[in-house]
Order: C-alpha cells, then structure tokens, then sequence
C-alpha cells in the first residue's frame, strides 16, 4: 500500500491553509473560549463548569477553524446548543437512568437538529452535559438553556463575528460577504454555469449532511472551471 493510499484510508487530506489562517484561528478560539470559561465558572460550580466548557470549546474550533461551513453560521451554533439543551433537560427529567437519559439525550439532540436545520456538532455535548452534569445543573432546570448555554453561546458568537470580521476572507456570518453576482454574470469561458435548481438536486442525491455551503461549492466550480479556461489559453 502507498502512501497516498495511507492517508486516503486515514482520512488525511492535503493541507491547502497557510500559516497566517492557522494562527488566526488559534488566535480566535483563545478570545472565544475565555469569555464563556468565565462565564461559565460565574454561574455554575467547578465541576459543572468542566462539562460544558468543552462544549463551548468545540464549537470555538468550528466557529474559528471553519467559519465558512454550515455548521458553524449563527442559526446552527444558536439553535444547535439551544435545542440541544431542551432535549437534554427533558430527558434527565423524565428518564430515571442516567445512563439512558444520556444516550437518549444525544440521539434526540441529532434527531432535533436535522429537523431544525441547525445541525451543531457541539449540540451532542450540551445535551449530555445537561444530564450528567451534577447537581449543579440538575437544580437550574430548564434555566440551564438560559444560563449558561445562552448567555455563553451568545458571547462567543459576538467573538466570532466580531474577530472574523477583521478578516475579509473570513466572512462570517458567510452570508454577509458572499457577492450575489453569480446570476448576472456571463461566462466566456465555454463552461455552463450551474443553476441553483442543479445544484439542490445534486446535493439530495447523496442523502448525506455535507459540510460545505451552495455558495462554496459554485465558486470552486467558477476557480476550478476558470483555472482550467487559462490553461488552456497558454496552450500555442
């Protein structure tokens, strides 16, 4: 077996980020995560605050490591935690095992997001947080979703917009940057645009959550198809 082969089989794609990103992203998740941390010791005890920081902290990596992908935009990371935590609250509420609550908890919580479109990787770890997460979060209830999940999902969203924002390429919310020009411009270079109404259709035939937006996927069809009408421009 090669080496390319290797990592094919582990997964391991070519890294295409240059340094400057890497260190911004690093830079991001530090301001994010310090906020919520502090807020989080400020509402529940010690013990409590080491299950759902690393919630937060997931979603810091997603929100500064990949501010571009669906699962990272506002509505994912907002309602991802939030519905997350309801489930959460609800299972340890209603089913005496905790260890059913948990598994229960994770699996709704999935289940919920699909539904809600706001599928939130973190979600899973604030849904079971809210069931072994000790006494501390047993006594605040359904507040749980208040404090700390909202308050804390509300501050480091405000760090990533307001970080990202320094950055152009960074573009988050992704929406805000994405110029809506696609329709209006002709292509000269023989390769037919992609219609929204081909793309839907494409991306249903997989049946499979893909981690990339419409928007990214038709500018690398515009970079990829316009690198190509160059090459063959330089041919004699």
């Amino acid at each position: 077996m090669t080496r390319v082969q290797i990592l094919k089989l582990l997964g391991i794609e070519a890294d295409h980020v240059s340094h400057t990103e890497k260190i911004l992203s690093a830079a991001g998740g530090f301001a994010g995560i310090l906020a919520t941390i502090a807020l989080c010791g400020y509402f529940l005890d010690i013990r409590a605050a080491v299950l759902i920081v690393p919630s937060m902290g997931a979603s810091a990596v997603l929100l500064f490591a990949a501010p571009h992908s669906p699962l990272t935009q506002p509505w994912s990371l907002v309602g991802g935690h939030l519905i997350s935590a309801f489930v959460g609250v609800s299972c340890a509420l209603l089913i005496p095992s905790t260890a059913m609550a948990g598994a229960a908890a994770v699996g709704l919580a999935i289940w919920a997001m699909y539904y809600a479109r706001c599928i939130h990787p973190p979600g899973g770890a604030t849904a079971l947080a809210a069931v072994i997460g000790g006494s501390s979060v047993s006594a605040l209830g359904y507040q749980f979703l208040l404090t700390p999940v909202l308050i804390n999902v509300l501050v480091i969203l405000l760090v990533a917009v307001l970080f990202n924002g320094l950055f152009r390429w960074r573009r988050y919310p992704a929406h805000w940057s994405i110029e809506s020009d696609r329709s209006a411009r002709v292509r000269d270079d023989g390769y037919e645009p992609i219609e929204h109404a081909d793309l839907v259709y494409a991306l249903s035939q997989i049946d499979s959550f893909i981690d990339v937006s419409e928007e990214d996927l038709l500018r690398i069809y515009d970079l990829a198809t316009g690198r190509q009408t160059r090459a063959n421009r330089k041919q004699p």
